[in-house]
């Protein structure tokens, strides 16, 4: 049996070819819970715009537009973050909504 490799001993398998390349990767379709956002909730406070770590919170000006559905990964950390009550981000089962 071969032995493990160390930490120190394992390639590099990945690098990025340029930076600034995410939008062009939808990875939304593998998500089983999505956020819904309910529009009357929302203080527009821009949490979930800040916390969201895929950059999936849509904005006009300096408001919440919406969610972008092709990267939103559904963490669920916009919906934690939200501060409103009732809140204005709700996790929902991904066949919920559609």
């Amino acid at each position: 049996m071969s032995r493990l490799l160390s930490w120190k001993e394992v390639p590099v398998a990945g690098w990025l070819e340029k930076k600034g390349n995410a939008k062009e990767y939808e990875t939304g379709d593998w998500r089983t819970i999505k956020p819904v956002w309910i529009e009357k909730n929302c203080i527009q406070c821009l949490r979930c715009f800040v916390y969201c770590p895929d950059l999936a919170i849509l904005s006009q000006g300096e408001k919440v537009a919406g969610i972008d559905y092709q990267h939103c990964k559904g963490c669920g950390i916009c919906a934690n973050e939200c501060p409103s009550k009732p809140k204005a981000l709700e996790m929902v089962a991904e066949t919920d909504s559609e």
